[in-house]
């Protein structure tokens, strides 16, 4: 079970329940779109791990992070307000004939010094979806800072949209607090322009190719919305966005996913994305101001090397930046 962390902090209005149906998909998807705010009042959307964490009788759900990933976090504590997009069922644990489309919205709290029990708890909940933990004495050590560099983030949920299909492209059904009422008003212009900064059709090209496509902006109650879109085209000024439900009018600051992953994410392919965004109503323009690719070998092996590694740099520096 999830442990809430201060039974205080839920929702006022009330425990947040959802049925069956969406429970299926909160327990079994492998990996979900995490959408936090920036200080701009922009959105970046990130690839996280919810293992399936989450409780019903305290209306709360979790996903896990890394220590290192210091940026995130302290955007997290600076503006709870988060959104979790369960886009895809690809290599979980649930249904996979369940084709909703499920976005939390709620309040974010973690411990940035979990002990040993939050840990083993994670590292019990991973298993199905992320296999057993490596053993043997060069692992032990290799991977005792990618075991131990985990937050459990925990989210008391705010309202739950769910859609019956996974292009977000039918009417969906709210549980919780009503959507808000008016579209969220355009953003003022960064002081730096709007046009892209970077290579447009390298980027278009990359989005298109990928097939799991999540766009996040800040909504007109502080939480972030999140989703699915399509590209349909690219030019000089930027990147062509359809996504059926529509999009606010006017320009506000976006980020944008495109990711493809295997099973227990061995082999994954990220491109993540944030910049201006333009919007007609369906149709909007997106122009990328930062772009950062990841892409790994579809090798148990060497990804262990790999997190190994990154995770003993990670906690290095997280310790230079506490001394």
């Amino acid at each position: 079970m999830l442990r809430a962390l201060d039974s205080n902090d839920r929702a006022t209005a009330g425990v947040v329940s959802w049925p069956d149906e969406i429970d299926d998909i909160l327990a079994g998807d492998l990996t979900c779109g995490l959408v936090y705010s920036t200080p701009a009042g922009g959105a970046v959307v990130t690839a996280v791990s919810p293992i399936g964490l989450r409780d019903r009788a305290t209306g709360t759900i979790g996903f896990t992070t890394s220590l290192g990933m210091g940026r995130k976090l302290d955007r997290i504590a600076r503006e709870p307000k988060v959104a979790l997009a369960y886009h895809s069922r690809a290599h979980g644990l649930g249904d996979p004939a369940n084709r909703r489309y499920v976005l939390v919205q709620g309040t974010a709290r973690f411990d940035p010094e979990p002990d040993r029990g939050v840990l083993d708890e994670i590292g019990a909940k991973s298993a199905p979806f992320m296999g057993e933990r490596r053993r043997g004495v060069f692992w032990d050590r290799w991977l005792s800072a990618y075991y131990d560099d985990r937050v459990l983030v925990q989210v008391t949920v705010t309202r739950i949209v769910c859609w019956p299909d996974l292009h977000a492209a039918e009417s969906p059904v709210v549980y919780g607090a009503p959507l808000p009422v008016h579209h969220v008003p355009p953003q003022v212009r960064p002081a730096k322009g709007i046009v892209p900064r970077g290579d447009v059709t390298k980027s278009a090209n990359q989005i298109a190719r990928l097939p799991y496509r999540l766009l996040g902006y800040r909504d007109d109650d502080g939480y972030p919305m999140v989703l699915p879109v399509q590209v349909i085209g690219s030019s000089d000024a930027g990147i062509r966005l359809f996504t059926p439900r529509g999009l606010p009018p006017g320009g506000r600051r976006a980020g944008l996913l495109a990711h493809s992953y295997h099973p227990k994410l061995v082999g994954v392919e990220v491109g993540q994305y944030t910049g201006w965004l333009e919007s007609d109503g369906t149709e909007a323009g997106y122009a990328p101001h930062t772009r950062s690719v990841i892409k790994t070998p579809a090798s148990d092996t060497v990804m262990m090397l790999v997190f190994g590694f990154l995770a003993r740099h990670r906690l290095k520096a997280r310790r230079r930046r506490q001394a």
